[in-house]
């Protein structure tokens, strides 16, 4: 069955591109041209909404934020589309509940991936720490959960628990992105008290163990980290 996904959007070229790109994936889409459409069609309940931040009638942050704040909707996957560069603007989209957030221009090459990369997680049932015990692979990089173990072009590296269950973490959803915040509580948990700087310190000790394959992970500015696609 099609996935279906529901793109708003004020300005129609962008419509009618991000359209025919991910229709032509095999997406099922609908378009909305502001925000108060999108909460009415988001009532068909699909798969996924991208979701432009600057609209007329009701902007995307409001948008998210009445799309998670309903129990109909609140499972849908949402990903912002903006022209601002912004870290604030970034900050509080995530924490509205957007699973990414994709700047304009917009490359559909790129939106396409983090799509696919969405339902991939879907389709898993990959939820941060809860992610399966199978090997995840990037270029030299192989992380095995079930023996715990990294390896760089087959070269094992020792990673201590959370180090390990970061890497590991970050790398079961290549894309997302993750606060500081949503890491300290599914590696430590929200019961214990530890400051966000210790996210940096663990995540500079990685990239450390990493050597070149140290680019996968990604510093977005003021937010968290993520794993590159």
């Amino acid at each position: 069955m099609k996935k279906k996904v529901l793109v708003v959007d004020d300005e129609k070229d962008i419509l009618d591109l991000l359209k025919y790109n991910l229709v032509k994936e095999g997406f099922d889409v609908q378009t909305a041209s502001n925000g108060a459409e999108a909460l009415q069609k988001a009532a068909a309940k699909p798969d996924l909404v991208i979701l432009d931040l600057m609209m007329p009638v009701l902007d995307g942050f409001e948008t998210c934020k009445r799309l998670k704040a309903s129990h109909e909707t609140a499972s849908i996957p949402v990903v912002f589309l903006t022209a601002k560069s912004g870290e604030v603007d970034e900050i509080l989209g995530l924490e509205l509940g957007a699973d990414d957030y994709i700047q304009k221009p917009i490359s559909p090459r790129k939106l396409l991936a983090r799509v696919k990369a969405i339902f991939r997680r879907a389709e898993s049932g990959v939820d941060g720490a809860n992610a399966g015990d199978g090997s995840i692979r990037h270029g030299s990089l192989e992380i095995n959960r079930a023996s715990h173990t990294v390896k760089i072009g087959g070269k094992e590296i020792f990673f201590p628990k959370k180090e390990f269950e970061i890497l590991a973490l970050l790398a079961s959803s290549p894309g997302r992105v993750f606060s500081r915040e949503a890491l300290l509580n599914s590696i430590w948990g929200t019961h214990v008290v530890v400051v966000d700087r210790t996210v940096d310190v663990h995540v500079r000790k990685i990239r450390e163990k990493l050597g070149d394959e140290a680019h996968v992970i990604e510093t977005i500015k003021g937010v968290g980290y993520r794993f590159r696609e």
